[in-house]
């Protein structure tokens, strides 16, 4: 399940970088990648309105090829390249703690990721949690009384 996230996340990076992070639940990466594919959309591709007025979507895709320059296609190959990679990663759980780890309650012990007490099975992964069982009374050390202590 894992590997077909980060595989998704991947895919979805490469047709528009920040939306694998959006699968991931990475909001703030998800914005940052897709405000720098955007800002790089805007800066290195012609204006819409010269797009716009070429006739069919071929010659549209044809003029914008050879309109952009080496700078641009690097640029734009970079963001999406380094998106996918990114999303991947981190769908994976690399680096360990990217996939909240720095939480203070129970984690999944399969994407360890913080848990919500209430639920039989992790919502981020959906893996089934065995429910904890309570240790019985003669199986832990007897804890003296208060007679005992003073002595």
């Amino acid at each position: 399940m894992t590997w077909l996230r980060a595989l998704a996340a991947a895919g979805l990076s490469v047709l528009l970088p920040g939306a694998g992070h959006a699968l991931i639940k990475d909001w703030l990466r998800m914005l940052v990648f897709s405000g720098l594919y955007f800002t790089a959309v805007v800066l290195f591709l012609p204006p819409p309105n010269e797009i716009a007025a070429v006739g069919s979507l071929t010659e549209s895709m044809e003029f914008v090829a050879s309109e952009i320059d080496t700078m641009g296609q690097f640029v734009l190959s970079f963001i999406v390249l380094f998106a996918a990679i990114d999303a991947t990663f981190r769908a994976l759980g690399f680096p360990p703690g990217s996939n909240g780890d720095s939480a203070d309650g129970p984690s999944c012990p399969h994407c360890g990721k913080e848990l919500d007490e209430d639920l039989s099975f992790c919502h981020w992964c959906t893996t089934r949690l065995e429910p904890e069982e309570p240790e019985e009374p003669g199986e832990s050390e007897p804890t003296a009384g208060p007679a005992e202590a003073r002595n």
